[in-house]
């Protein structure tokens, strides 16, 4: 019994690593993305300077700020699956096929082998496409950077919840397949949803009244919004930063619950789509 225990123990962590190394054998597509990635960033951090030269701190920061969320999240883009190729595509495609049968009769939980599995490719993601566009942003422009090593070791908590949440969203988007034929369509909405409600493309705190309070509380602002204000100090006090890392931890285990409870509803009685 000891034994088995022991096993499952180390189960978890032997599936982040092969995710890990799985994505690590992708060198050409790893540098391909770093290109995009940092491309993008420029042409991002250029719309916002001149936004920012017309309209000084809008959002309440000031175009350093504005141009650390640019590069920033540009390095989280790939870690969080933000525009997708995380593992929800392949879950559905096994779902669709009855492999998914396969799964469910592993001596391990579906959630946590598929969260272990994403959490080692947003390891490597983190790494092999996130350390260099942020490099070149900072060569490039004028970064609002830390330099509190606190608030950077508050910065990674929040960048660890916010993937934890990023992969609660996606597992219910994956969960879905049992209930639809083509993931297709959710999952472009998923993306498109993602894209303007986590920050990503601007820093949600430009939106006005009540529908930027409003935006600022969904799960999606968790992903960038949050670890960016924890690391430029907009939560630089004890009390508002374990409030922010609060926020994330909430959403973490609403998400996950949920996630499980769709699981155990759409396990019940798996249905094999198409054949």
């Amino acid at each position: 019994m000891r034994q088995g225990t022991a096993r499952r123990a180390w189960l978890y962590p032997a599936v982040a690593a092969g995710g890990f190394r799985r994505y690590a054998t992708y060198g050409t597509a790893t540098a391909a993305g770093v290109f995009t990635n940092t491309v993008f960033g420029f042409i991002l951090a250029y719309t916002y300077v001149a936004l920012w030269d017309e309209r000084p701190g809008l959002g309440g920061y000031d175009q350093a700020q504005a141009l650390t969320f640019v590069w920033v999240s540009q390095s989280l883009l790939a870690a969080g699956a933000l525009i997708g190729g995380g593992f929800q595509e392949e879950m559905q495609e096994r779902i669709r096929t009855g492999d998914i049968a396969v799964d469910l009769y592993r001596p391990a939980d579906l959630q946590l082998w598929w969260l272990a599995a994403d959490l080692g490719r947003a390891g490597f993601q983190l790494l092999g496409r996130g350390v260099v566009p942020l490099l070149a942003g900072a060569l490039a422009f004028q970064l609002a950077l830390p330099a509190d090593a606190l608030r950077w070791l508050l910065f990674l908590v929040s960048v660890t919840l916010g993937l934890l949440v990023s992969f609660a969203v996606r597992y219910l988007v994956g969960l879905a397949a049992f209930w639809l034929m083509d993931g297709t369509g959710i999952n472009l909405m998923a993306t498109v949803v993602t894209i303007f409600f986590s920050g990503m493309l601007l820093p949600l705190t430009v939106f006005p009244g009540g529908f930027g309070e409003f935006v600022r509380l969904l799960p999606w602002s968790a992903m960038v919004q949050v670890p960016l204000d924890v690391l430029m100090g907009e939560h630089a006090g004890a009390g508002t930063a374990v409030g922010a890392l609060g926020f994330q931890a909430a959403w973490v285990l609403v998400l996950m619950g949920t996630g499980r409870l769709l699981q155990s509803a759409a396990t019940r009685k798996v249905v094999v789509q198409g054949g």
